[in-house]
């Protein structure tokens, strides 16, 4: 190998272990500016659809609707909670998306499960949706409807100008450190966020596996 190759592989070595290190530190950076008061406000508002029965609505598309598939098992394993996510159903989905567009494939399927004022919609989104911009209008339409009915509106999200995060003060937002890095920190903090509500002792009703085995198992 030449003297001038070497050199760029320690460039290309070096900009790519910087872009690691940044990446992290944006993470740390992320954790340390979380909103403590919100996940609070979202863990009460959770416990008192509980306490009444009600169900929760995970939504999201793309990644977020693998966010919502994996909540799902969490809050009804973990938490006790009656969960659903329309996503995991791809025969429906796909059935409402070509006989009455995308833009409805949520609505449809919570006026279907007849949303109550004693449920909640919780979105999983980058985003949040916005009508203006044509971004994920199925979203918005869901919780327009949820603001009809009454039902508690929560959520996960990375942008403060959506839609999701105007609908309701249990909305959490995702702190933008990096514009570039937006949406796989928001997706990734949505696993995080999640895992500590369902950790959370107000709401947490049964021990995880590994927690529960004995480290000579």
């Amino acid at each position: 190998m030449q003297v001038q190759d070497v050199d760029k592989t320690q460039r290309t070595g070096g900009l790519r272990t910087h872009f690691i290190q940044n990446f992290l530190e944006e993470t740390q950076q992320i954790s340390r500016s979380i909103s403590v008061e919100k996940i609070e406000a979202i863990v009460s508002a959770l416990l008192k659809v509980r306490n009444l029965g009600g169900r929760l609505f995970f939504l999201g598309v793309g990644g977020s609707a693998g966010s919502c598939t994996h909540a799902v098992n969490d809050f009804r394993k973990l938490c006790g909670f009656e969960a659903y996510a329309p996503t995991d159903n791809v025969s429906e989905l796909t059935a409402r998306t070509n006989d009455e567009g995308w833009d409805t494939v949520f609505i449809e399927w919570l006026r279907t499960s007849k949303l109550n004022k004693n449920d909640a919609v919780f979105i999983m989104s980058v985003g949040g949706g916005s009508l203006d911009k044509n971004i994920s209008p199925n979203l918005v339409k869901a919780v327009q409807y949820a603001q009809h009915i009454g039902a508690s509106i929560m959520g996960i999200v990375g942008k403060d100008g959506g839609y999701t995060a105007k609908s309701s003060n249990t909305v959490l937002i995702i702190p933008t450190i990096n514009p570039s890095h937006i949406t796989p920190h928001t997706e990734a903090f949505q696993g995080i966020i999640w895992h500590l509500i369902v950790s959370h002792p107000d709401l947490k009703r049964n021990t995880t596996k590994w927690e529960s085995t004995s480290p000579s198992a």
